[in-house]
C-alpha cells in the first residue's frame, strides 16, 4: 500500500462544535484524512475523553466579537466543507450561514445536522434520537412479543440515521461540486435517515412478509434461529440460521438433527424455542465459541465491549485499538491504496490555533483581533 494520508487527504473540513451525530461525521471525515478544524467556543474546555474529537485540530472563536463571524468565515473561505448541527436558522443569525459563506466560496459544501430537519413542523423544536427514531416506526418494530419498544442506544438513529447519511451527503456534494463549481446544503435529517434505514422493513411489510407486531417477524427475534439464548454461565450467543443449509449445521452441531419439528411453519416456532433454549442452556458461552468455531451455523458469543477487544477476530484485524491507553474504534472502512491514518489524540479545545492559522493562511491582523480565543 502507497500513502499515508487516506482518501480524503488534501480536504479541508470546519466543524462548528456541538454534540453527538455532527461531531462522529467529523470524526469519520478526519479518520478519512481529511484536515478537520473544529471551531469551539470560547468557554470550552477539556474534552479529553471525547473520542468523537480525535483526529481534528481546534480552535476557540467568539461568535459573539465582532469579528467573530469573520473569523468562521475566513476558515470557510479555504474549506470544502462546513458542518454544523444547530437548530435551523441558528447559524444565519450567527452571520455564518449558508448565504453567507457561499459570498466567499461557492463551492462550500454546507452540511447540515439536525434531528427534524431544516422544514416540516417538528423543526423548531428540541427532540433527541429517541423521539425521531420513534416517528419512523423504527423503535415501534424493535423488541420482543408482547413487550415495550426496546431503545437501541442511539446507534439507529443519531450515528446511523444521522451522521452517516450527513457523511454520504456531504460526499456526494463534493463530487458533484467539482462538476458545477457550486457548493450547496445538505440537509441531513436523523428522521429521514432512520426512515430510509428500514427501506427494507417496509419493503417486506408492502409485501406482507412483515407484521407491525413486534417479535413476531423474521428478523426481530420472532423467528427461533434469528435469536439470542443464555448459556449456562449467564452470558449469551446469537444464532442468525437463516439459510437451510447454515440451519442444518446448526442443528447438526447443537446435536438435534431429526429431532425438532419443522421450521418452517411458524407454529412450531415456540417448541423449537423452547428446545434451542434448553440446549444453550447446557454448556457455557465459550463452551459454545468451540462447538461453532469455525462452522457456517452462524452462531456468536454476545461479547461486551471490553471482551471484544480480544476476540481473535476482532484483534486479528485491529477492529478495535488501544491509543493512549484508551480502547477505541479502528477507522473503518478500510483502502488498498490510500489507507487511512491511525488514530489521532483528541483534540484540546484552541490547542491548533496558531497551527491552523499558518496553514489556513487566516490573515494576521484578524488572528490578533480578539476574535480567536486562546492561543496554543
Amino acid at each position: 500500500m502507497t500513502g499515508t494520508g487516506g482518501p480524503l487527504a488534501g480536504i479541508k473540513v470546519v466543524e462548528l462544535a456541538g454534540i453527538g451525530p455532527a461531531p462522529f461525521c467529523a470524526m469519520l471525515l478526519a479518520d478519512l484524512g481529511a484536515d478537520v478544524v473544529r471551531v469551539d467556543r470560547p468557554t470550552a474546555s477539556g474534552g479529553q475523553g471525547d473520542l468523537l474529537n480525535r483526529g481534528k485540530r481546534s480552535v476557540q472563536v467568539d461568535l459573539k466579537h465582532e469579528r467573530g463571524a469573520e473569523a468562521v468565515l475566513a476558515l470557510a473561505e479555504r474549506a470544502d466543507v462546513l458542518l454544523e448541527g444547530l437548530r435551523p436558522g441558528v447559524t444565519e443569525r450567527l452571520g455564518v450561514g449558508p448565504e453567507q459563506c457561499w459570498e466567499v466560496n461557492p463551492k462550500l459544501v454546507y452540511g447540515r445536522m439536525t434531528g427534524w430537519g431544516q422544514d416540516g413542523p417538528l423543526a423548531p423544536t428540541a427532540g433527541h434520537d429517541i423521539d425521531y427514531i420513534s416517528l419512523t416506526g423504527m423503535l415501534h418494530a424493535i423488541g420482543r412479543e408482547g413487550g415495550p419498544p426496546q431503545v437501541p442506544a442511539n446507534l439507529l438513529g443519531d450515528f446511523g440515521g444521522g451522521a452517516m447519511y450527513l457523511a454520504v451527503g456531504v460526499l456526494a456534494a463534493l463530487l458533484e461540486a467539482r462538476t458545477s463549481g457550486r457548493g450547496q446544503v445538505v440537509d441531513a435529517a436523523i428522521v429521514d435517515g432512520a426512515a430510509h434505514l428500514g427501506t427494507m422493513l417496509f419493503s417486506f411489510l408492502g409485501t406482507g412478509a412483515w407484521k407491525t407486531e413486534r417479535g413476531t417477524n423474521l428478523l426481530d427475534t420472532g423467528a427461533p434461529y434469528y435469536d439470542v439464548y443464555e448459556t449456562a454461565d449467564g452470558e449469551h450467543v446469537s444464532v442468525g440460521a437463516l439459510e437451510p443449509q447454515f440451519y442444518a449445521e446448526l442443528l447438526e452441531r447443537l446435536g438435534l438433527t431429526g429431532q425438532v419439528p419443522d421450521r418452517d411453519d411458524p407454529a412450531n416456532w415456540p417448541r423449537l424455542r423452547e428446545v434451542f433454549a434448553e440446549t444453550f442452556r447446557q454448556r457455557t458461552r465459550q463452551e459454545w465459541a468451540e462447538v461453532f468455531e469455525g462452522s457456517d451455523a452462524c452462531v456468536a458469543p454476545v461479547l461486551s465491549m471490553t471482551e471484544a477487544e480480544t476476540h481473535p477476530h476482532v484483534a486479528a484485524r485491529g477492529s478495535l485499538v488501544r491509543r493512549d491507553g484508551v480502547l477505541q474504534p479502528a477507522p473503518a472502512p478500510r483502502f488498498s491504496r490510500t489507507p487511512n491514518p491511525e488514530p489521532r489524540p483528541v483534540a484540546t479545545p484552541g490547542a491548533h490555533t496558531d497551527a491552523v492559522a499558518q496553514d489556513w493562511k487566516i490573515p494576521q491582523d484578524l488572528l490578533d483581533s480578539g476574535a480567536f480565543g486562546p492561543r496554543g
